[in-house]
C-alpha cells in the first residue's frame, strides 16, 4: 500500500492540488525541466544565455538599482552586454548591496506584486529577499528533479531529520507534510542521550529515503555505529544544507546501508545543485538559474565563491548574487548523459574559512583531523585574529591527553607557530539557528 500512495500522489492527487485548486505553474515548470536537463552542454548554455538577455534587459528598464551601478561600471544600455563573457564583467552583487539598496532593487513593474522572505543563517544578521510566484513555483519544480535523481520524487515515503520552529508546526504545515507522505523529526533538540529516538524513528516510520541535515546524518549514523543498532534500511539518504567531506559520505553509508546523496541551496534561490546515481559531483540547475564562481580565494586550492542568479525572478532581481558559500568547479561530464555543468564540490562558507599566519585559507584540514582523532566527538574552531584561535571539543570515549596533543601539533603545522591555539573542554558545542554544525567560524 506504501509504494502504491506514491504514484497516485503525483499522477492524481498532487496534480489535483497544485496545478487545479491552486493553480500554480509548478508541475509545468517541472516537465520543462525534465525535458531540458538532456539537452547537450552547447543547447544549454544557448537557452541560460536567452534567459539570461531577457533578465539584463528587464533589469536595465525597471531596476533602479542596477540601471545606476551598471551605468557607474561604463555601461550605456542592456545591449552593451552581448553575451556571458560581458555578463561576468558586471558588478558582484553583495548581502551588504542588497540590505543598502533594498527598495532600489525591486522591479517597478512588480510593484505589490512581491513574495519575501527573510535569512539570518549563521551570520546572525537578517536579510529579507523578494521573489515572484513563478519565481517560488519553479523552485520547488526544480527541486522535486533534484531530489528525484536521489530516487525521491514526489509522494516518495520520507523521513527528515530537519529543523521544526520553537513554537510548533502549525496544523496546516502537518496536513501537508501528511498528503506528501513525509515525516519530520526536530533535531534543533538533539541530545546524546536521546539518539535512540531518532533510530526507532527510522524504524516506525520504514522510510524509503531519508533526508536530513549533514549535521544530523553524521550524528545519528556514528550513533548507530557505536551502538551496533540496526535500523530499517531506506532506498537512499540526501543530506542538505551542509557541505559533505567524503569520510561523512562513507559513514552515513555504513550506517544506513544505501547510497548517500548530495545537495546544495541556499534560502535566497534554494536548489543550487544536486547530485545523481551516476557521480559525486553535483549537477548545476544552469537551466533555471546562471552560477559562476568568482576569484580563487588565497591558497584555497581552487576554491572559489559562488555566484548566483535567478533566471526567473523579475520582481527582485539578484544578478551576480555572492552568497558567500565557497564551491570547486568540475571539468568532468556526467554518465549519466544530463548535458548540465558540474559542481566538484562545495567547499563551505567564506565566514568559515580559517587562515594561517599569512592569511592563506586553510581549508577543509579541520574537518578531516577531527574525525581522524579518537575520543573527540565533536569541536569548532573560533579565529577572531590571525594569531589566535579558540578551540572547542566535546571528548568521548577513549579521550585521552594524547588526542589533544596530536589535534595540536597538527594544526600547528597547518596554522603555524605564531598562531596561539586555546582549547576549551565542554558539555556541548550548540547548532546554529538553522541546525547547522560550524566547526570552523572566521570572525576576521
Amino acid at each position: 500500500m506504501m509504494d502504491m500512495y506514491g504514484p497516485l500522489f503525483r499522477r492524481v492527487l498532487f496534480p489535483a492540488y497544485e496545478s487545479v485548486l491552486r493553480r500554480r505553474g509548478t508541475l509545468a515548470h517541472l516537465d520543462e525541466y525534465q525535458r531540458s536537463q538532456w539537452l547537450s552542454a552547447d543547447e544549454l548554455a544557448a537557452l541560460q544565455w536567452r534567459k539570461l538577455e531577457r533578465l539584463v534587459a528587464h533589469c536595465w528598464e525597471q531596476v533602479p538599482y542596477y540601471r545606476t551601478r551598471w551605468a557607474g561600471a561604463g555601461i550605456s544600455g542592456s545591449q552593451d552586454i552581448r553575451g556571458p563573457d560581458d555578463y561576468a564583467r558586471l558588478p558582484v552583487l553583495t548581502k551588504d548591496d542588497v540590505r543598502a539598496h533594498f527598495q532600489a532593487l525591486h522591479a517597478r513593474d512588480h510593484a505589490g506584486r512581491m513574495l519575501y522572505k527573510t535569512t539570518g543563517g549563521s551570520t546572525g544578521e537578517p536579510l529579507t529577499i523578494g521573489y515572484t510566484r513563478e519565481s517560488y513555483e519553479r523552485r520547488v519544480a526544480v527541486m522535486h528533479r533534484g531530489y528525484g535523481w536521489a530516487g525521491a520524487p514526489l509522494g516518495t515515503r520520507a523521513l527528515y531529520f530537519w529543523g521544526e520552529p520553537l513554537e510548533g508546526v502549525p496544523v496546516k504545515e502537518r496536513l501537508m507534510q501528511w498528503a506528501f507522505n513525509r515525516r519530520v523529526v526536530n533535531v534543533f533538540a538533539m541530545r546524546d542521550d536521546d539518539m535512540a529516538r531518532y533510530a526507532d524513528a527510522i524504524d516506525v516510520f520504514q522510510p524509503r529515503v531519508v533526508v536530513a541535515y549533514v549535521a544530523a546524518a553524521v550524528r545519528v549514523a556514528r550513533w548507530l555505529l557505536e551502538a551496533g543498532r540496526q535500523v530499517h534500511r531506506p532506498d537512499s539518504v540526501i543530506c542538505a544544507a551542509e557541505p559533505l567531506a567524503q569520510h561523512e559520505r562513507e559513514l552515513i553509508e555504513r550506517a544506513f546501508g544505501c547510497p548517500v546523496y548530495n545537495t546544495y541551496g541556499c534560502r535566497e534561490v534554494m536548489l543550487v545543485a544536486a547530485q545523481c546515481g551516476a557521480g559525486d559531483g553535483l549537477h548545476v540547475n544552469a537551466d533555471h538559474l546562471c552560477v559562476e564562481l568568482g576569484e580563487p580565494v588565497a591558497g584555497g586550492g581552487g576554491k572559489r565563491p559562488v555566484l548566483l542568479t535567478d533566471l526567473h525572478n523579475y520582481g527582485m532581481p539578484l544578478m551576480r548574487y555572492e552568497n558567500g558559500d565557497l564551491a570547486t568547479a568540475s571539468t568532468t561530464r556526467c554518465t549519466c548523459g544530463r548535458g548540465l555543468p558540474m559542481l566538484a564540490s562545495i567547499d563551505g562558507r567564506t565566514m568559515d574559512a580559517l587562515r594561517d599566519s599569512a592569511g592563506h585559507f586553510v581549508g577543509e584540514y579541520l574537518e578531516h583531523l577531527v574525525f581522524n582523532t579518537p575520543g573527540i566527538r565533536r569541536f569548532q574552531a573560533v579565529q577572531e585574529r590571525l594569531d589566535v584561535i579558540e578551540v572547542s571539543y566535546v571528548a568521548a570515549g577513549g579521550f585521552d591527553e594524547a588526542s589533544l596533543q596530536d589535534i595540536t601539533f597538527a594544526m600547528r603545522e597547518a596554522f603555524g607557530d605564531t598562531v596561539r591555539l586555546d582549547f576549551r573542554r565542554t558539555g556541548d558545542i550548540p547548532l546554529t539557528p538553522t541546525g547547522k554544525l560550524r566547526v570552523a567560524v572566521s570572525r576576521l
